[in-house]
């Protein structure tokens, strides 16, 4: 054995015992580590045993073997039965690969650069054998993890990874039976009033798993009564609904949910089942990216449903895209347009539903005989409602500048921001 590696496993057991103490330091919930010897003697055991059976492999460049797998695999699975959230198992993987390479460097000082063959043949090994570590690892924590979870909590799971971008996404697919798709149609359901418990929700979460199979979480608002069902749904490549990578997270197009065959018809059936199962003022975004920048398509999906209008969920639910509210989503972030869009709207106060009456106006695309049919009053109704708007606004609804200003006024009442 080289100097190297001698330095190496002259200073194993101190390496170890530190980073017992790094994850008892920066993990919140390895802190109990201090309290609960047996699990303080186990990881330790463990760190000490990877770092020995390192030394003993990499200078003949040897594989870990099925049994040291195993190993590796029983701590993941211990860990998880132990209730450990994927964060910290994130962190834990983290802290312990960068204090393996700070040892090495140490190590590599110690003795004053060291066999520069030693060091390359200490670095072939450990980038191949840390990944199958790593893999052997999270199969454990996996498996953990199916007997603790129901499955929709393992479906939550596997959305919740897929959107933080975390590898272990593969792992939880396999868990679930879902197969994973190079494309998805990240779906945000806005509810701002669902109570934490509430059966239909629960009810309906689960109904939506079962029956579509997909990826779904239910995220509450922080401090709030409401919350997000974000749902991923498959989307081929070619079906024209993945948002290309842009800069800005607003800047990639979104196609429009159509109804027809494919992913649109079962972004479709799952807005239509949970709407029956929850029964609650909604509003729904949805953007489209590869599986690999669902973070951003999820903030753009995110951003959308807020600024989307809140329907019933007696009406049908319609996945709003960014084209739909573009100019809902800039105003949003310009407060003196925002107000003044605001002040519009109280002028239409005194008039007779005048805001709803103009919502059914737009979405019926100035169709009068639509628009009176959708809110059940004759069509010389609605014209004196028009008119009225008029009267109070100084604004033609049927006139472009109408349609600019007015249809912002409808969208921004009805998605909840003035409230």
């Amino acid at each position: 054995m080289g100097s190297l590696f001698a330095e190496l496993a002259r200073q194993a057991s101190a390496n170890a015992r530190r980073e017992v103490e790094t994850y008892v330091r920066e993990i919140p919930e390895l802190g109990s580590l201090d309290l609960n010897s047996r699990a303080r003697d186990e990881t330790l055991e463990y760190s000490v045993w990877f770092r020995r059976r390192t030394l003993e492999l990499a200078p003949d460049n040897g594989v870990l073997t099925d049994a040291d797998l195993g190993y590796i695999a029983s701590m993941g699975e211990a860990r998880a039965g132990a209730g450990m959230s994927l964060d910290s198992r994130q962190r834990v993987l983290r802290v312990h690969t960068e204090l393996m390479l700070r040892e090495i460097n140490e190590a590599t000082e110690a003795q004053r650069g060291g066999d520069v063959d030693e060091l390359m043949r200490i670095m072939s090994w450990f980038a191949p054998q840390g990944e199958r570590g790593i893999g052997a690892y999270r199969q454990g924590f996996v498996t953990a993890m199916r007997r603790r979870l129901p499955y929709v909590e393992q479906v939550g799971l596997l959305a919740r990874s897929m959107l933080a971008e975390d590898p272990m996404a593969a792992e939880l697919a396999l868990l679930t039976g879902l197969e994973l798709a190079e494309h998805y149609e990240v779906t945000v359901i806005r509810v701002p009033d669902c109570p934490v418990g509430d059966r239909d929700l629960e009810s309906g979460i689960e109904t939506l798993v079962k029956t579509h199979r997909v990826p779904v979480t239910w995220r509450p608002e922080r401090g709030g009564r409401g919350g997000e069902l974000i749902a991923l749904v498959p989307g081929g490549a070619g079906s024209g609904r993945a948002a290309p990578a842009a800069p800005d997270p607003l800047s990639a197009p979104d196609a429009a949910v159509s109804g027809v065959a494919g992913p649109d018809a079962a972004l479709s059936g799952l807005l239509r089942d949970f709407a029956q199962a929850l029964g609650r003022l909604c509003a729904v975004g949805t953007a489209g990216a590869p599986r690999s920048e669902l973070a951003g398509a999820l903030d753009r999906a995110r951003r959308i449903s807020r600024a989307a209008p809140l329907r019933p969920t007696s009406a049908r639910l319609r996945a709003h895209t960014m084209a739909d509210v573009f100019v809902e989503l800039a105003v949003a972030d310009v407060p003196f347009v925002d107000d003044w869009l605001r002040a519009v709207a109280r002028s239409l106060e005194p008039g007779p539903d005048l805001l709803l009456t103009l919502d059914a106006y737009y979405r019926h695309d100035m169709n009068r005989g639509a628009a009176a049919e959708a809110l059940n009053i004759h069509p010389r109704t609605l014209d004196y409602r028009l008119r009225r708007a008029r009267e109070l606004t100084d604004i033609d609804p049927g006139s472009t500048r109408g349609v600019r200003i007015l249809s912002s006024v409808v969208t921004r009442s009805l998605s909840g921001a003035w409230r």
